[in-house]
């Protein structure tokens, strides 16, 4: 009842937006690389194939995803609050502003948990994403899963969909390639997660990119999808 009344009160238009203040100190708790971001970044560095490219990191924070990637990928962020001021990061409110960096287009774009606190921007921000990402490029993006078992729910999240809802919405812009669970566990949060513990436990999950019916729409926690341009828009 708790999801139908959040799902009522967004359909209402209710939606709250938070601001610098808030993820200022909301970013420092992604300063150290999680296991989602190794996989996003395993990712991508296995589709740039060792050649040079432009990547642009939507949401960045402490630019944590820097650290993870090989040096033949250039890297840019963009975010609503930057810790540490750098040429290749620029700090924006892309709610109330238009996703880009300054005239660039990029090769590979990653949102990896931006989409939950789009609210109602969300077909805006993809389409704004779709212009500035190069023919032939990559669009990696995350979800979470919001038919997981243990209904997950954070007050800062405004937009509440399901993983099949978004996959509606990537297709209006990309081609989804793919989507997957980034891994599969009955406990939402990472910290402490006992599918996540343990050497062999965490490289078996790192390598597994697939729908496991039944199963993964019930424990999948984040979905990543792959995208490309469509034809019309290359």
């Amino acid at each position: 009842m708790k999801l139908q009344s959040e799902y009522n009160s967004q359909a209402s238009g209710t939606h709250k937006f938070y601001k610098k203040d808030h993820w200022s100190k909301e970013n420092l708790l992604y300063s150290q690389p999680y296991f989602r971001l190794k996989k996003v970044a395993k990712i991508v560095n296995t589709l740039s194939r060792g050649i040079e490219c432009d990547l642009l990191d939507i949401g960045c924070g402490p630019a944590t995803l820097a650290k993870l990637l090989q040096k033949n990928i250039n890297y840019y962020g963009i975010d609503i609050a930057i810790q540490e001021a750098k040429p290749n990061l620029i700090e924006v409110d892309f709610l109330e502003n238009q996703i880009r960096f300054k005239d660039k287009t990029f090769d590979i774009i990653v949102a990896s948990g931006v989409f939950e606190y789009m609210g109602m921007h969300q077909k805006e921000k993809l389409s704004e994403i779709q212009k500035i990402l190069n023919k032939n490029g990559k669009f990696i993006i995350t979800f979470s899963n919001l038919t997981h078992i243990e209904k997950p729910l954070y007050p800062s999240w405004n937009n509440l969909q399901s993983i099949k809802d978004m996959k509606s919405d990537l297709s209006l812009f990309f081609r989804v390639e793919k989507h997957f669970p980034a891994y599969h566990s009955t406990q939402y949060a990472e910290v402490n997660n006992k599918f996540l513990k343990g050497k062999i436990l965490r490289k078996f999950q790192m390598t597994i990119n697939i729908n496991i019916p039944f199963i993964s729409p019930l424990l999948g926690v984040n979905y990543i999808f792959i995208c490309s341009l469509k034809p019309e828009f290359d």
